[in-house]
C-alpha cells in the first residue's frame, strides 16, 4: 500500500483528493497540509511514498517545496497538480525532479488516475503537457548555444543576473522568492556547465 500525502492550498481540492484516497484499498493518506511549510515540518515523521503537490501555494511554491522534500526523502515521487499549462513551469518542474504533471482541469479523477500510475512505477503527464515534451524534445538544438537551452524563465533570471541585480532583486521583480530563483540560477550553472555567476552572465553577454 503506498503512502500519499497532499499539499494544496485549497481546501475543497485537497479534502475531495483526500476522501478519494481514504476509499481506495491499494492508497493509504499519510496527511492533507495547506501550505509548504507545514507539509515539510512533518514530513520526514509522514514518509509518504507520493506527494500530490499544488505549484502555486502562497509562500514557498510547490517546485521550491518539492525540491526541499526529495532533499529529506529522495526516493518519494512527487506528483505536481496545477492549474499552470505552459512550458516555462512544465519544464522547470521536470528539471527540479518532478515525476509526473498533471493539470487541475483532470479533476479528482484524473488526479486519481495519475496516483495510481504512479504507484505502479509509471511517470503521469496529462496529454497536453506530454505533447509540449515531445515537441520540445523534435525541436532541433544547437550543441554549441547552450543558451538556447534555458526556460524562458531561466532566460528572465540571467538577463536580469547579467544588469548586476541580486538574487533579491531578482526575486522582488519576479515575484519569486528568493530561495526559488537561486535553485534556477543553480540549474542555470549546470545547463551552461559554468562554475558560477561571472561564468554565466559573460556567457549570456557574448551571446
Amino acid at each position: 500500500m503506498k503512502k500519499v500525502t497532499i499539499v494544496e492550498d485549497r481546501r475543497e481540492i485537497a479534502d475531495s483528493i483526500g476522501r478519494a484516497i481514504d476509499r481506495d484499498a491499494e492508497l493509504a493518506l499519510a496527511g492533507v497540509y495547506y501550505s509548504a511549510e507545514d507539509a515539510l515540518s512533518v514530513l520526514a515523521a509522514d514518509r509518504p511514498d507520493i506527494i500530490l503537490m499544488d505549484i502555486g501555494l502562497p509562500r514557498m511554491n510547490g517546485i521550491e517545496c518539492m525540491v526541499r522534500s526529495k532533499d529529506l526523502l529522495p526516493a518519494t515521487a512527487v506528483l505536481m497538480f496545477t492549474v499552470f499549462d505552459t512550458e516555462d513551469k512544465l519544464f522547470d518542474a521536470l528539471r527540479f525532479g518532478a515525476d509526473g504533471y498533471i493539470l487541475k482541469k483532470e479533476g479528482i479523477i484524473g488526479a486519481m488516475r495519475a496516483i495510481r500510475e504512479l504507484a505502479a512505477g509509471g511517470a503521469p503527464m496529462s496529454r497536453e503537457m506530454a505533447k509540449k515534451v515531445l515537441t520540445s524534445l523534435r525541436t532541433p538544438t544547437n550543441a554549441s548555444r547552450p543558451l538556447d537551452q534555458l526556460t524562458p524563465r531561466q532566460n528572465d533570471i540571467l538577463s536580469l543576473l547579467a544588469e548586476g541585480k541580486s538574487n533579491r532583486e531578482v526575486a522582488s521583480q519576479l515575484a519569486l522568492t528568493e530561495g526559488t530563483v537561486k535553485q534556477h540560477v543553480h540549474a542555470i550553472y549546470r545547463v551552461l556547465q559554468v562554475a558560477n555567476r561571472v561564468e554565466a552572465v559573460n556567457l549570456f553577454l557574448r551571446r
